[in-house]
């Protein structure tokens, strides 16, 4: 059987995700007998039906659903493989690293400093993003590097340093009485009666159940504190963006949260190595969080650079 074209693929896509030939066509720019001929021809040659037709509408089929998720994931590598390519081709340009907002800003900030001062080292043009984007940053080639956080972050297909050890803060509404603590335990953070915890999306994107409101945005997530309608639990470091209506205090049996430099395995970058090579200078360094000293990590768990 031939290899399939992208062409076929983004068709097949548009048709799945719109379940309608016609919004399918219009999505793509062309008229909707070639579209169906080039699904129907699409079947053939694999032998499967993709998409049961009848009075009610579109649906996929179990192949169908098959493809969707492969087609999906093939095509954002195509498009990453020519980002990076135009890249390539740009001696000038800088690397592109990709970070939360608000997130391990000091050690960001020295890490910048860093890579200034290596002679012929590339600049760093940083990315801020929100909660769990950075996966797909580095995967579709907007991204060379970035900062991310074991064990929350998804960092499969990607080779990583370990810079950082840290402990965890509840942020809460400055007047709530658990604001006036010196320490806090999971368990008392966790039922707070009217201040339920915040919920993050899985890596899948859904999130657990519970009464907490659903975030994913920095801005979100610190007015729903500030207004006294939720609370949550982060490593110290990411309190950056703390507002004057929270209030941060340890939460002493949360578990550690390692932030690493991570970026694709198949990376063979110079420029990324050489940013590899100065973030793990940085393990030696001092820096630690207010509420629980940091831990810089020697040279246990240290992976080689591209």
């Amino acid at each position: 059987m031939d290899d399939f074209e992208t062409r076929e693929l983004r068709y097949f896509v548009a048709v799945a995700e719109e379940l309608h030939f016609g919004r399918a066509a219009e999505r793509l720019g062309i008229a909707q007998p070639p579209l169906s001929r080039a699904i129907r021809q699409l079947e053939r040659r694999l032998g499967v039906q993709l998409l049961d037709r009848n009075r009610r509408g579109v649906a996929l089929t179990e192949p169908g659903r098959v493809l969707l998720r492969e087609a999906a994931t093939a095509l954002d590598a195509v498009a990453a493989a020519a980002r990076r390519t135009r890249r390539a081709g740009d001696p000038k340009r800088p690397l592109v690293l990709a970070t939360k907002a608000g997130a391990s800003h000091e050690l960001l900030q020295q890490l910048l400093d860093a890579v200034e001062g290596e002679p012929g080292a590339a600049p760093v043009e940083v990315l801020l993003c929100e909660v769990g984007e950075q996966a797909g940053l580095l995967r579709d080639g907007r991204a060379d590097v970035a900062l991310m956080h074991r064990p929350y972050d998804d960092l499969a297909g990607f080779d990583t340093e370990d810079l950082y050890v840290e402990g965890q803060v509840a942020i809460l509404p400055a007047g709530h009485p658990l604001a006036s603590r010196d320490k806090l335990t999971l368990a008392e953070v966790s039922h707070v009666p009217n201040l339920p915890i915040a919920r993050w999306p899985r890596l899948d994107g859904s999130y657990p159940e519970g009464p907490g409101p659903e975030v994913r945005t920095q801005s979100k997530l610190a007015q729903l504190v500030a207004l006294g309608r939720t609370l949550l639990v982060i490593p110290a470091s990411s309190r950056a963006w703390q507002w004057p209506e929270h209030v941060a205090v340890p939460v002493i049996d949360a578990p550690d949260v390692t932030t690493v430099l991570a970026w694709p395995s198949s990376s063979r970058s110079p420029a990324v190595a050489s940013l590899v090579r100065s973030a793990a200078g940085l393990r030696g360094s001092t820096l630690s969080s207010p509420e629980r000293p940091g831990n810089p990590l020697g040279d246990k768990g240290r992976a080689t650079p591209p």
